[in-house]
């Protein structure tokens, strides 16, 4: 989850388009902090690790108590309107969403998994609480594949060939091509897509994190997505790793830790 959890840090200052587009700039800074993004994907995390492979209906009551409670004590980490109401819900539904907050959550889902199959499971599960719109649940699912395909020993070009075939997305464009007209957009159909060609096109874990916060927009959301894949396939640096812990309190470095431990073997 570092790379996740990293993405999200570095891309945080420069979030609604305060970047100048450039792949030259400070890795931390000091609003490189962490936001929903890592409040979820440490709360879906959590959650799965528990109960993965339990029955549908236990693993989705799991992800809803794991949601609320990590929300409810990170109530401030720049939720959405409707997820906050959701937060807050004493009977949680969910709301149709397809945001690109199925997304950024689910790299739990990649790691934890046995198969392709499970994994697209566990990142529908972890969607449906409340990115039950299709669009969500594919913007999760193709995320989590990747990451799968990534730490499996799949190349490049086959978790392209992977995206492209299960999930339809347009990576015909070039970061190039997609920067100077990228803005600011909260959908998995404009962040996903993007997120994965920053990761097609990085050469290491750094350049990676790099290409995606430079496309700009929703970038701590699309760096997250992009450093989750990118940790999956190159692994993270170790002084970055330090970065990350330093700015993480206690109870999140807790969970990290603990999915460290159960997922070592994969790495």
């Amino acid at each position: 989850m570092y790379g996740a959890i990293l993405g999200d840090m570095i891309g945080a200052p420069y979030e609604f388009d305060r970047g100048d587009k450039t792949k030259e700039f400070p890795l931390f800074v000091q609003d490189s902090e962490f936001t929903d993004d890592s409040v979820m994907t440490i709360a879906v995390a959590e959650a799965l690790m528990s109960t993965r492979k339990a029955s549908e209906e236990r693993i989705k009551a799991a992800l809803v108590r794991a949601m609320q409670r990590w929300g409810r004590k990170y109530p401030y980490a720049g939720y959405g309107g409707m997820f906050r109401r959701w937060l807050r819900s004493r009977a949680p539904q969910p709301y149709g969403s397809f945001g690109n907050g199925s997304a950024m959550r689910v790299a739990a889902a990649g790691w934890l998994a046995d198969t392709l199959e499970e994994t697209r499971r566990l990142a529908r599960l972890s969607a449906e609480v409340t990115h039950n719109h299709p669009e969500g649940i594919k913007g999760a699912e193709s995320v989590a594949s990747a990451i799968y395909l990534a730490r499996t020993g799949s190349s490049k070009g086959e978790i392209r060939d992977c995206i492209l075939r299960e999930f339809g997305y347009d990576l015909s464009r070039t970061c190039d091509q997609i920067r100077p007209t990228y803005h600011h957009v909260e959908s998995c159909q404009q962040t996903v897509p993007e997120a994965i060609t920053a990761f097609l096109e990085g050469t290491d874990f750094e350049d990676v994190i790099r290409t995606a916060v430079s496309l700009g927009g929703d970038c701590d959301t699309l760096t997250c997505i992009a450093g989750g894949m990118a940790e999956a396939f190159y692994g993270v640096p170790e002084e970055l790793k330090e970065e990350c812990r330093k700015r993480l309190p206690g109870d999140m470095l807790e969970v990290l830790d603990r999915f460290e431990t159960l997922t070592a073997g994969e790495r």
